[in-house]
Order: C-alpha cells, then structure tokens, then sequence
C-alpha cells in the first residue's frame, strides 16, 4: 500500500491504495488513520488526486476525475455510485438518496454505506443531510462537513 498527503483547507489529508487510490482521511475525526507500518511513503504516488483536491479547495474544481477503487460491499458501491451524481453545492437526505438506488426503505443503510464511503470528498458523502436539513454524522467531523458544504455554495 502506497501513501501519500496532501495540504487542504480540512487538514492534512492522507491519501493511500495501490495502483489507484482507495482512501482518503482526515486528519481528525472518526476516519482518522496512522500509515501501517508496512505501508510505503510515495509523495508522487497519486499526483492527479492531489492536484484536484487542491483545485477543489481553491473553487476551481466541482467535479473529480480520477480512477478510484474504493473498497465495499456491491451495496456500498451502488450507494457511492450515486454519491458521485449528486451536483456539486447541492444536497439530498438519506431518504432521496434510498429512493435514487430504487430502495426507499434503506434509508438506513444507505446511511450506513454513506459512513463508510473510504474516499470522501472525492465521493462525496458530504452532500447526504438529515431529512429535516440538519448535518449528520462525517468522518472527518461535522465541522469539515460544514465546511465542504458552505465551500460549494461560495463558488
């Protein structure tokens, strides 16, 4: 496993996989990671990732183009397929989000899915609210989460 970080406005923001990027955490919250020790530091590994999140952070990027392998269930996957769809600066509740899967009564997985999305930001999770606005739970806490919301809606 490859890793490398990347400055943003969230943090230092640790980025691994191997051939193609699989996770990204933060450098707080509940998806904060330390490298393995067998992992391999590579500042150069994953330069199209970095390159774009920093254009993220700046306004100047709302949509990714990466190769990513992100790792789940086929659940999981369809949940974060649907993820990537969901316009930049823009938000739906775990419940649209069901619907959009074709499950409306999966809300609460499809919440689950959303909590363990590995390549946040770039999938972005962040868009997925609470049924009455409010901002739920967020990897990297509900002030990044915050933060990635209110950065969409300046740009």
């Amino acid at each position: 496993m490859y890793y490398c970080y990347v400055e943003s406005n969230a943090g230092k923001l640790l980025l691994a996989g191997h051939d193609k990027l699989e996770s990204l955490h933060f450098p707080i919250g509940k998806t904060r990671v330390e490298p393995a020790k067998d992992w391999i530091l590579a500042p150069d590994k994953f330069l199209d990732a970095q390159l774009q999140l920093k254009e993220y952070f700046k306004g100047q990027r709302k949509h990714f183009c990466l190769e990513l392998n992100p790792m789940g269930t086929a659940f999981q996957k369809q949940v974060w397929q649907e993820l990537v769809i969901i316009p930049y600066g823009q938000t739906i509740s775990y419940g649209e989000l069901a619907e959009k899967i074709g499950n409306p009564n999966a809300s609460r997985a499809v919440g689950m899915a959303n909590g363990k999305n590995p390549i946040s930001i770039i999938i972005p999770c962040h868009r997925v609210i609470g049924k009455n606005g409010s901002l739920t739970g967020f990897g990297g806490g509900l002030e990044v989460k915050k933060y990635l919301l209110e950065l969409e809606q300046r740009f």
